[in-house]
Parts: C-alpha cells; structure tokens; sequence
C-alpha cells in the first residue's frame, strides 16, 4: 500500500469500528482489497471491492417481497413496524 494512504485508512477503519459497523475477526476465509480514491474535494476516502465477499456468500433462494405486495399484507392492520438495520433492530 502507498504509505501516504496509510494514514486515510487508519482513520477511516478506526471510524468503522468506534461506530461498530464493522468488527474485529482473528481469521477470514476471504478478504476484499481496498482502494483509497479522490473525491471531487479533493479528500481521499477508502472504497472495498466486495466481488470476493459475494462470491463467500450464500445464495437467498427466497427473494423480498415487492413493496406493492408488502402494502397489500399490512391493510387493515393496527399497528405495523419497519425495521431500521443501522439502529440494529432486530
């Protein structure tokens, strides 16, 4: 890795685990290479290139329902909830 991007990474990955949106594995089966980029503001940020993750991971044979169709189900109900994943609802 280009040691002048060192430092963006750290920070960047340090961020994502403060956040606990990532966590610490001892061993992994695969791993994603990361790429530091420009944006436009000139700033760096890091971007992961998820190919290896998704080819790790498994198929879901059961796909969402079409949101016409999930309306369809809660009509006529009192209460319904929606689910927010970065609050890590369950």
């Amino acid at each position: 890795m280009n040691p002048n991007y060192v430092v963006v990474v750290k920070q960047s990955i340090d961020k994502l685990l403060t956040t606990k949106f990532i966590q610490l594995v001892e061993e992994a089966t695969w791993l994603s290479p990361i790429v530091v980029v420009l944006k436009k503001n000139g700033k760096q940020k890091i971007c992961v290139d998820f190919r290896k993750l998704i080819k790790a991971t498994k198929k879901n044979h059961y796909l969402l329902l079409f949101f016409d169709e999930v309306l369809n189900n809660i009509v006529g109900h009192e209460v319904y909830s929606f689910l927010n994943g970065y609050l890590r609802y369950h």
